[in-house]
């Protein structure tokens, strides 16, 4: 049959330009993007347990939107809201018609027989509830079946649901409301949660409780006569009592949900945080927290990195989080401060590496005066002349500043700026020989990945990028070799001889670990560090940096 639309009459001509302009409204009727809302800043650690989380721009606890719903939940949901979801295409006729029927005869809008495709439709809306709205949302809800799966449609339900006062979404309610993850909830919180977003502002946790657990029962009891939930699981989900308030959600490294809440603002971060060690970390900084602040000790920071994946598994930013009055809010990994001696090791390699001296070269530790500096030893005296590794391993002074002139400020300062010191800033000469004795400043993060490289260099390792995302893992970083063995090698054989703060000699006994390790004090002693490095201990070794300052 041949097609001829100039032949036709000017009525069908019109028929058919309708129809084309309404195939084409329909097919783009839909937004891309179906729901342009904030989102917190979720953080979790390697497993995906939570670590923390920032509330949304507009005031919400939104998390962002997941790609599936746990089974229990999907199974109270559509038992309580749409017993057909998977039978209609976004609209259900039956329902339309039943709501009719009961809006006519009670006079009001009781019934809005909407599917959860079409509340899908509403929340993404937000326009008020009128017969004309009804009829775009059964329009767009139809649509939406063509572009997503049936599962991706609950999920977006789910995800931007209300579940009362400024909770929206399924994982912040389940959060919010019980204190865990939605894949843990029960059949109780399931189907508590599967009801509140009928009615969240008239039926939730602070006003008609009793109305909220008739809901809830009614609706474990449908599951139970479908034969959803046995015996057993119906008896015991009647018994669990509704939360009192919503809870506190988790802080734990809540400086790094921080830095992530500057740096993802709304995404969910998967971070490389081994929540276990970040816990131990935590009470271990808390202790010494308690020790130090009898000395007016008021801020201690740590980080902890495996050196085999160069994944950062403990950020400890700071303590007390929620004190306001001595910076503790203030993200001290991130912040830089002044070097003190921490930077030593990295001279010694350097020297090591190009010949200028060996470990038992002798370097003069003599009163000195260069150009109006005079060095001074902590202990305020002087050796006459001490190894090279014995200096390093003592943390003299007066030795460093003359192997720092041997070796060149301008030499040393561009080595610090290979290894990844970015605070240096300013042309070596501003920084002289103080360079090595505190006269700049680093972050903790530079330092501790300087440290690190330098530990994987011995473990055969390629230098990349210290990571703190868990995308990271996927996509390494080479970096330019700037590190070799040997020299390495030496470095952390001198220094594994410095003494440690404890009361017995760590010598005399085969299982204390050997830690390579070096300390650092600023003038003034407003800020001090230490850094350690161990070997391999069952497949993993750790690279400990910590730092606490007034």
């Amino acid at each position: 049959m041949k097609f001829n639309f100039r032949n036709m009459k000017t009525s069908r001509k019109i028929c058919y330009l309708v129809a084309v302009f309404l195939l084409v409204w329909y097919i783009f009727c839909l937004p891309r993007q179906l729901f342009d809302v904030p989102y917190s800043t979720v953080v979790t650690d390697r497993q995906g347990s939570l670590l923390g989380a920032r509330i949304a721009a507009d005031g919400q606890w939104r998390f962002p939107a997941r790609d599936t719903v746990p089974d229990k939940l999907r199974k109270c949901m559509i038992e309580f809201e749409d017993r057909y979801f998977y039978w209609h295409w976004g609209v259900n006729p039956l329902a339309i018609g039943r709501a009719a029927i009961q809006n006519v005869k009670e006079d009001r809008i009781v019934s809005g027989g909407s599917t959860l495709t079409m509340q899908t439709i509403r929340l993404s809306r937000n326009k008020p509830r009128t017969f004309k709205e009804k009829f775009v949302e059964i329009i767009l809800a139809t649509r939406l079946e063509f572009r997503y799966s049936k599962e991706q449609i609950l999920a977006l339900y789910a995800s931007h649901a209300p579940f009362g006062g400024n909770v929206v979404g399924l994982d912040a309610a389940s959060w919010r409301y019980f204190g865990h993850a939605a894949k843990d909830l029960s059949w109780a919180e399931a189907a508590t949660l599967a009801v509140l977003p009928n009615s969240p502002s008239m039926i939730h946790l602070s006003k008609s409780r009793n109305a909220l657990l008739e809901k809830r029962n009614r609706l474990l009891a449908r599951l139970h006569e479908k034969e959803i939930i046995d015996d057993s699981t119906y008896e015991l989900a009647l018994y669990e009592e509704l939360p009192e308030e919503p809870l506190p959600l988790p802080q734990t490294a809540p400086h790094l949900v921080s830095y992530m809440y500057r740096i993802r603002k709304g995404k969910q971060t998967p971070t490389t945080i081994d929540r276990s060690i970040q816990m131990q970390v935590e009470e271990i900084v808390a202790r010494w927290n308690s020790e130090f602040i009898r000395s007016d000790i008021r801020n201690l920071a740590a980080l902890v990195v495996d050196v085999q994946t160069h994944e950062v598994v403990a950020y400890c930013g700071n303590v007390q989080f929620h004190e306001k009055r001595y910076g503790n809010q203030v993200d001290v990994i991130r912040s830089p401060r002044s070097t003190g001696s921490i930077l030593k090791p990295f001279l010694y390699y350097v020297a090591l590496q190009e010949g200028e001296i060996l470990p038992n070269t002798l370097l003069p530790d003599v009163p000195t005066n260069i150009n109006g500096f005079a060095p001074q030893n902590f202990n305020q005296q002087f050796e006459g002349a001490v190894p090279a590794s014995e200096a390093i391993a003592r943390s003299l002074n007066v030795p460093s500043v003359y192997l720092l002139r041997e070796y060149g400020v301008p030499k040393f300062h561009d080595f610090l700026r290979q290894i990844g010191l970015r605070t240096l800033t300013r042309p070596s000469g501003h920084y002289g020989l103080s360079l090595i004795l505190g006269g700049a400043e680093a972050t903790l993060w530079d330092v501790t990945a300087g440290y690190t490289d330098m530990a994987r260099t011995l473990e055969g390792l390629e230098r990349t990028r210290m990571s703190l995302l868990l995308s990271d893992r996927e996509k390494p970083t080479a970096q330019p070799v700037v590190f070799h063995p040997g020299a390495v090698w030496q470095t952390f054989n001198a220094i594994k001889e410095l003494n440690r703060p404890e009361e017995i000699d760590w010598r005399l006994i085969p299982s204390m670990q050997t830690v390579a390790w070096k300390t650092g004090t600023s003038y003034g002693f407003r800020d001090a560090w230490a850094v350690g490095v161990t070997p391999p201990v069952r497949g993993r070794s750790l690279g400990w940096k910590c730092q606490w300052g007034r």
